[in-house]
């Protein structure tokens, strides 16, 4: 069963401009507004609530080097995600996570970390793997979460209770980045695999899922950050970049990887940037369709 789990956070995000906070923290009511949980719940899913962020400080003036962007913060709302994600998995259900920001990786890295592992899809238009070794930036997790995953990051988000790595590089395949993603090339010598958007299109979902398998193994976690889409179709994110794929592309992809999976996290969905909610209906109409099977093949993985 399919358990719906809210994760309202924008912690890992820059602020919009400075003294304002960013909007993705509004996306699980805004989907949920757009009747993505009445359609799940009709399915047979299940509402697993919610897990409430702290509060977002623009803390650029203060923040000391060696830190990220709301750490403290951060760092506490992934050990209580973590705590929620571990009992959905215990029930023998496969978690939804709606965020927030991709920050929520950290936690559902914890959660995976703390049973024993899985592998990694990491679908985003971006790689997210700045880190302290090649950037004097770091500062947002959201453009980080991958490298804190695998260990490379600061030890206060990539080594959290002594879990690091939180999943094994050599089991992580990333997918959609654009062909100008300033880490690709380290990534490609890192993680398991790498499929650019232009490489899905040409591979087509069904290759690239199977391609995808071959290295993440049975059981493995879904990080979706809605980026990937071109931004003709999704503007509403905090970094659009052209090149992405289509919803169509996407709804297929999601499709064939969703049954094999333990759980999937969607990110990075701005709602300020969807004022007449057109963009949280193909979102919804997206998450609906491509995850309506989330862990059916692969139950074992859950429980």
């Amino acid at each position: 069963m399919i358990a719906l789990l809210s994760a309202p956070t924008n912690l890992g995000l820059r602020p919009p401009q400075r003294g304002s906070v960013p909007g993705a923290d509004k996306a699980p009511e805004a989907l949920r507004e757009a009747g993505l949980f009445r359609r799940l719940l009709a399915g047979g899913a299940r509402d697993a609530g919610v897990v409430l962020a702290g509060r977002y400080l623009d803390d650029d003036d203060v923040r000391p080097v060696g830190h990220v962007r709301n750490e403290t913060a951060m760092v506490d709302h992934a050990r209580r995600l973590a705590d929620r994600v571990v009992s959905i998995l215990d029930a023998g259900d496969a978690p939804l996570v709606i965020g927030g920001d991709c920050s929520v990786l950290l936690g559902i890295g914890v959660a995976l970390a703390r049973r024993g592992g899985v592998g990694l899809v990491h679908i985003d238009g971006h790689t997210d793997f700045r880190h302290p070794g090649n950037s004097e930036e770091c500062a947002s997790v959201a453009g980080e979460d991958l490298a804190a995953a695998v260990g490379m990051h600061w030890p206060a988000i990539a080594d959290i209770d002594g879990l690091a790595p939180y999943f094994d590089a050599r089991r992580v395949v990333h997918i959609g980045h654009r062909d100008d993603d300033e880490e690709a090339a380290e990534t490609r010598g890192i993680l398991g695999r790498l499929i650019s958007a232009r490489d899905l299109r040409e591979q087509t979902a069904e290759n690239a899922a199977s391609a995808t398998a071959e290295i993440v193994g049975a059981g493995y976690w879904l990080q979706i950050d809605v980026d990937v889409l071109d931004p003709d179709i999704m503007p509403a994110v905090d970094s659009p970049d052209a090149g992405g794929v289509s919803a169509s592309e996407l709804i297929e992809l999601l499709a064939r990887l969703a049954p094999g999976a333990v759980g999937a996290s969607i990110t990075v969905f701005d709602p300020d940037l969807d004022p007449d909610g057109r963009y949280a209906t193909l979102l919804a109409e997206i998450i609906a369709t491509g995850l309506a099977r989330l862990g059916a093949a692969y139950p074992s993985a859950i429980s």
